[in-house]
Formats: structure tokens, C-alpha cells, sequence
């Protein structure tokens, strides 16, 4: 069974200001490959972080909306992990 989910993922833009479409198509792929299906893409733009985390004082806000099995979510997850342009991940449930 699908369900919607809602996933805020910052992107780590450290030295990477030109290739920020590039990131953000490069994670909604990599949603799209592992079994999700991309609705909808909202940029919320590049933030200041409260305070640094990681060493890293800022990042790139995309909210990604997408349908996906709950087993797909995992394995979405593992794999935004070990991508290095993604700094951090969650999701909810739309």
C-alpha cells in the first residue's frame, strides 16, 4: 500500500552555489528509482542554520512530495544517507 509522504531535505551547498539544480534533480531521480513517485518539488530556499551543525552554518531547504510504500521509504532513506550532498532528511507522512 502507497501512502504520501512529505520529505525536507537541506542539501549541503558548501562550495556548490552553481550545481543546486543539479542536487535537487539528483535526489528527486533518486526518490523516482527507488520506487517513489514524484508529485510535487518546492524549493524553500537556502537558509542559516540556528546554529552550525556538522561545521556547516547553512543549507539548501527542497521539500520533496511523493508516493511511496512504506518499505520504499527505507530504502530511499539508506540511500540519501550515504549521498554527500544530502546534509539532513526527514520525513512525515502527508
Amino acid at each position: 500500500m502507497k501512502r504520501k509522504y512529505e520529505g525536507i531535505i537541506i542539501l549541503n551547498t558548501v562550495g556548490k552555489d552553481e550545481t543546486i539544480d543539479k542536487m535537487v534533480k539528483s535526489v528527486g531521480k533518486t526518490i523516482e528509482d527507488l520506487g517513489g513517485k514524484l508529485e510535487q518539488i518546492d524549493r524553500l530556499g537556502r537558509k542559516e542554520f540556528a546554529y552550525p551543525s556538522n561545521k556547516i552554518s547553512a543549507g539548501y531547504y527542497v521539500n520533496y512530495h511523493f508516493e511511496a510504500a512504506p518499505s520504499d521509504l527505507d530504502q530511499i532513506q539508506a540511500s540519501l544517507k550515504l549521498n554527500d550532498d544530502v546534509h539532513l532528511q526527514h520525513y512525515q507522512v502527508a
